[in-house]
């Protein structure tokens, strides 16, 4: 593990696939669309690939001939009555959080999520108080990878690029912070990125690769 930075006072979190396991409510979501609009399922690699991009942007590339309200609604339809039973913290982020919380820094939540069910999920397990501030898809009018929602938290937290450091699992996450110009990290459990490599990423390679949540102290 590499040795602590050393000027990091901030640190940002992702919520899907990096907080949160998601990833079960959101395969399931996509796959109840395709069987409604397509009579057919989708394969798990190509809807994995859109992981982190917001969704309006991927209906729109999945179901162009189909008015993006319309298929929108269709996914958050099951989405939202299956949400709370299918999230879950992954295995030591919130004993994480809480230490990094612990220990003075900035605690920041960068999410392509929409408010509402991004606060469920951090309400349900405990972590909302931890973040000093949280900035959602409502928040922004570009989305990662623009650097936007990144410089929104950092303006409203008071914190600069150079003392900042983000927690991602897309490629959007990873390119999102490049482009904002403070470092990343890619977390080892992601679902979008396994098993790559900082060389298999080439632009968007990561200043770290996290093996389990608790070698984010050691990096700060």
């Amino acid at each position: 593990m590499s040795s602590a930075i050393g000027n990091i006072d901030t640190v940002l979190f992702d919520f899907d696939g990096t907080v949160m396991n998601t990833n079960d409510v959101i395969l399931q979501s996509w796959q109840h669309t395709f069987r409604t609009l397509r009579g057919r399922e989708e394969d798990p690699e190509v809807l994995l690939k859109t992981f982190g991009e917001p969704l309006e942007t991927t209906m729109k590339k999945f179901f162009p001939e189909i008015p993006v309200e319309e298929s929108i609604k269709v996914y958050r339809s099951f989405h939202y009555d299956n949400f709370g039973d299918l999230i879950s913290v992954f295995p030591g982020m919130d004993d994480l959080i809480a230490e990094v919380k612990r220990r003075g820094y900035r605690l920041g939540l960068v999410t392509s999520r929409l408010y509402n069910t991004t606060m469920q999920g951090l309400e349900k397990y405990g972590l909302k108080e931890y973040f000093d501030v949280i900035v959602t898809a409502n928040d922004t009018t570009k989305h990662k990878p623009d650097p936007e929602p990144v410089n929104i938290t950092l303006e409203k937290l008071g914190a600069k690029p150079e003392n900042s450091i983000m927690l991602g699992d897309t490629l959007f996450d990873l390119l999102c912070a490049k482009n904002a110009g403070i470092r990343s990290v890619l977390v080892s459990w992601s679902l979008a990125l396994s098993g790559k490599t900082k060389e298999d990423l080439g632009d968007a390679a990561p200043d770290y690769i996290l093996e389990k949540p608790e070698d984010l102290l050691e990096i700060i």
